[in-house]
């Protein structure tokens, strides 16, 4: 899980934030999804109405192991441009390759360094629908990453694993990714997005992202994304008996985030980072109260030691459940609206842009066209900037005619990281089409970010 590189010591350190179900838990949750055309999900296919496998705990254990060995042996990490990171690459490479899928190292350069993503492809499916799944394979340089995010890497390799094993034979097709740099920003996985044709894009049906799902004072946290892929898992869960909450520790700042962005449905798991798990928390999954959900992220405590093994034997089989549901055809999300057509309803700019410390105001511009009237009374603008202590910032929305609203004021007890949040703003009286701006300044000194994306919603 990725953390701004500028930290200041006297400022909080904030991070973006076992049983496996039985065919009728299965096929009860998948039945309350439709797949194309209204078939209930479990007539697709043969598969399809089969209980996803157990992933054998000890399985993904024994690859966080070899991750931690690699790590040992490189220095004490899996970063970007050391050579535990691409150790950890040919290891996930050959265990696939050996397994069956077609797998590629997709290179790239960061900060003078190349670095890899693993990319493997199950065969067969229909390519014009897509499934896929992820985890950041890289560490920080302080320690050797296994729960953050070994755990999600190994826990998505055995599962690409059982799927060869059991021979499936999706409806849809399966591809599974392992990230590089997602510690320096989600820079992998920008960069393969980035690399894909809007063609190609469009052909992902969902993305679901694992980071962090191995915490030694775990809670359970379903990413509130897409409502399709939430209640897939909240239902997996709740056949469990286990309650869940939404995730919002690591909004922004892991690889879903490139995907959403693109306007792919987005879902997936987290254990918990460096928040304090709350008395209510404790109460509800056990561990203990006023603790951090893992004292050792970002450490170089973060080591095979640093595993509950419950939560991730459950969420590794919770893993498996979403892809056979919805490689079956179960739990389809329903398809975002392009951000860059005109006529459409969301409409986007991914453009970076720097915000100067206590410098200037800064602008980010999106054209609407194709639209009649006036803007909504509840105008939706979506706000990814990041940045090293927000209440900094200071953001307005202007419109075409130049009128302006305020988003957000700045504050000097509002210490956390970035701001990763969906504004309402009145806009009933101004004319729709035209261009609208995002004006962000920041007014105090010592802190550095950037507008990462937003976007209208109308």
């Amino acid at each position: 899980m990725s953390e701004p590189a500028v930290r200041r010591a006297i400022r909080r350190s904030r991070v973006r934030r076992s049983a496996v179900a039985t065919v009728a838990v299965a096929a009860a949750a998948a039945a309350t999804f439709l797949v194309p055309g209204g078939a209930a999900a479990g007539t697709t296919t043969p598969q399809a109405a089969a209980a996803a496998p157990d992933i054998p705990v000890a399985s993904v254990k024994a690859h966080l192991a070899q991750l931690q060995s690699i790590a040992t042996a490189n220095g004490g990490n899996r970063a970007h441009g050391r050579a535990g990171y691409k150790a950890s690459a040919d290891y996930v490479k050959g265990k696939l390759d050996a397994a069956g899928f077609t797998t590629v190292l997709q290179s790239y350069t960061y900060n003078g360094a190349t670095s890899w993503n693993v990319i493997a492809d199950w065969p067969g499916g229909d390519t014009a629908h897509t499934v896929m799944v992820g985890a950041h394979l890289d560490s920080v340089t302080g320690g050797p990453g296994i729960n953050d995010d070994g755990s999600g890497s190994a826990g998505i390799l055995e599962t690409a694993l059982a799927v060869s094993r059991a021979g499936l034979q999706p409806a849809k097709h399966l591809r599974f990714g392992w990230w590089g740099t997602e510690e320096a920003g989600m820079v992998g996985s920008k960069n393969y997005v980035n690399s894909l044709s809007s063609a190609d894009r469009s052909k992902i049906e969902a993305y679901l992202n694992f980071d962090m799902i191995g915490s030694p004072n775990p809670g359970y946290f379903v990413y509130d994304d897409n409502a399709a892929l939430d209640t897939l898992f909240q239902n997996y869960f709740s056949g469990l008996g286990v309650a869940t909450e939404p995730e919002t520790e690591g909004d922004g700042r892991s690889d879903h985030s490139p995907f959403k962005n693109a306007g792919i449905a987005v879902g997936g798991l987290f254990s918990g980072a460096d928040y304090t798990k709350t008395s209510a928390q404790a109460a509800k999954w056990g561990g203990t109260a006023g603790q951090a959900f893992d004292r050792c992220y970002h450490s170089s405590c973060d080591t095979s030691a640093n595993i509950d093994d419950t939560v991730l034997d459950r969420m590794s089989d919770a893993i498996a459940y979403a892809i056979w549901t919805l490689a079956a055809g179960g739990g389809t999300p329903s398809p975002s609206p392009s951000p860059t057509t005109p006529g459409g309803n969301v409409f986007e700019n991914a453009a970076d842009v720097a915000v100067p410390d206590a410098g200037a105001a800064v602008t980010s511009s999106i054209t609407v066209a194709g639209r009649t009237g006036n803007a909504p009374a509840a105008l939706q603008v979506g706000v990814d900037i990041k940045h090293t202590w927000r209440g900094d910032l200071v953001i307005d929305l202007v419109a075409p005619d130049g009128s302006t609203y305020r988003l957000k004021n700045s504050s000097g007890n509002d210490s956390a990281d970035n701001v990763v949040t969906t504004y309402t703003v009145n806009a009933s009286g101004e004319v729709a089409n035209g261009t609208w701006k995002l004006k962000v300044q920041d007014v105090a000194a010592q802190d550095t970010g950037y507008i990462d994306s937003w976007k209208l919603t109308f």
